[in-house]
């Protein structure tokens, strides 16, 4: 195995463990800059879909890159993680951390994988990366488990384990991600290893440099050259990914708090978001009035930053107040429904979308599974469309009738609710879905519709701040 401490960027072997959505996305970015990437799972129908070339997740582009990469060989699956091990010179944890009954994050995949990594080093030096998204401190503890790993497998005396954890977070958008993996804000490291440092530049150079070919894929007009590359502390740069989505939530909880009031006092939210996204220190992303965010992340993250606070005694009053807030959202539009019907038992209820947000079929903490079971359980009938998650939503509600499209949704409905905002329902007509419902009540809680076009087709329309 090549000595893993070139800073010329050129190809190095990866092992990815994990083949969720952020270790394959992890591992297409990695080969498609020219690395040999093997990724690693302990699911054997996963890998054998994945060298059939199914890929289990939908993300624009994804699959077409996997394609292409196992093709050329540059990208190959595996169920065995010592073999991985063996060839790799960097080795990224992507399992899962999910969010336990108590709020922190369930770390025992990523111990699992750390003890069987440690179990598969020999005296070669490996860089082993926590993208993962684990709780401050893990660093070092992941550290002292792969030294565990390797001590029960190894005799006293035989080598010893040369390797350094770095963490690197990920900051990848569902419905962007490949967008996000070749063209970063910023790419953080954290380490104090100087040795660690040149081979994680090494590694990413093609992306700091801006050397980066993906067909169909044109860099983004704020990308920054070379990109940054941020080198702190281990601790640091766990915590940067929570502060992160911890603020983004943040954001979007306090547009929708101004909602609220707006409705009250009769602005428009809108209106209002537009005028203060011009001042340079907020800007205009994430401040899109509606149902709140959904998905894996700032849930659990935030949920996660909590327990973490709590247990140095300190409250998150400001976080804590985020996500109580979304959850209301969800409650909100229950009954924005309601004051509309007035009853819904009995009623049939059409929700356009079902994922969490735009360009994924991805459920987790969907506004759309929440309000389902709210009106199912209040005795209404509910149906859905969805482009690409309702395979997915069959499973996770069975009770929901799945439409072939927006215009089978609308029909005999009595409230249309426009929950996620595809961007082909923003084309529909509104003629049309007029004459599909039996009562004309559009609850468009992504605030997507021109209210006037609405009005004018004959729909009573309710939306949130407006």
């Amino acid at each position: 195995m090549a000595e893993a401490e070139d800073r010329s960027g050129r190809p190095m072997s990866v092992a990815i463990v994990g083949t969720g959505y952020v270790g394959l996305v992890t591992g297409a970015a990695m080969a498609q800059i020219g690395h040999h990437v093997i990724c690693v799972d302990n699911d054997a129908s996963k890998i054998a879909a994945l060298k059939a070339g199914a890929v289990p997740i939908y993300e624009p582009g994804l699959s077409d890159i996997i394609a292409s990469l196992s093709e050329s060989g540059r990208l190959t699956f595996t169920t065995d993680l010592a073999a991985a091990v063996s060839r790799a010179q960097v080795i990224f944890i992507c399992v899962g951390t999910p969010m336990s009954a108590n709020g922190s994050a369930d770390m025992c995949q990523v111990e699992t994988v750390a003890l069987a990594i440690g179990a598969a080093l020999d005296g070669s030096y490996r860089v082993i990366v926590n993208k993962s998204t684990v709780p401050v401190g893990s660093g070092d503890w992941v550290a002292m488990v792969l030294q565990d790993g390797f001590t029960q497998n190894h005799s006293a005396g035989d080598f010893v384990a040369d390797f350094d954890v770095v963490s690197n977070p990920e900051f990848l958008r569902e419905g962007s991600a490949i967008a996000d993996s070749f063209y970063p804000d910023r790419i953080v490291i954290g380490t104090r290893s100087e040795r660690a440092i040149r081979v994680m530049e090494s590694l990413y150079a093609p992306l700091i440099e801006g050397r980066v070919a993906v067909p169909g894929l044109m860099p983004p007009p704020h990308l920054r050259l070379p990109v940054p590359f941020l080198v702190t502390d281990l601790a640091s740069a766990e915590m940067i990914k929570y502060a992160a989505n911890s603020f983004l939530a943040l954001k979007v909880s306090f547009i929708n708090e101004m909602a609220t009031i707006c409705e009250h006092v009769g602005a428009d939210i809108t209106q209002v978001a537009r005028g203060i996204g011009y001042d340079r220190r907020i800007g205009h992303r994430f401040l899109e009035a509606g149902l709140g965010w959904g998905g894996s992340c700032f849930k659990k993250d935030i949920s996660a930053l909590w327990h973490i606070a709590a247990q140095y005694g300190h409250t998150p009053a400001i976080i804590r107040a985020a996500l109580d807030v979304n959850m209301e959202l969800r409650e909100e539009c229950f009954q924005k429904i309601q004051h509309e019907l007035k009853m819904v038992k009995g009623k049939t209820i059409g929700l356009m979308g079902l994922a969490f947000k735009p360009n994924t079929d991805d459920l987790r903490d969907a506004p759309a599974l929440t309000l389902a079971h709210r009106l199912l359980e209040a005795g209404a009938r509910v149906k859905a469309y969805d482009p690409v998650a309702m395979e997915r939503a069959t499973v996770e509600i069975p009770e929901i009738r799945m439409c072939s499209d927006i215009y089978d949704l609308a029909q005999d409905c009595d409230a249309l609710v426009l929950v996620t905002d595809w961007p082909q329902f923003r084309t529909a007509d509104p003629a049309r879905l007029r004459e599909a419902v039996r009562t004309p009540v559009l609850v468009d809680a992504r605030n997507m519709f021109n209210p006037s076009e609405m009005e004018a087709a004959g729909f009573r329309y309710v939306s949130f701040g407006r």
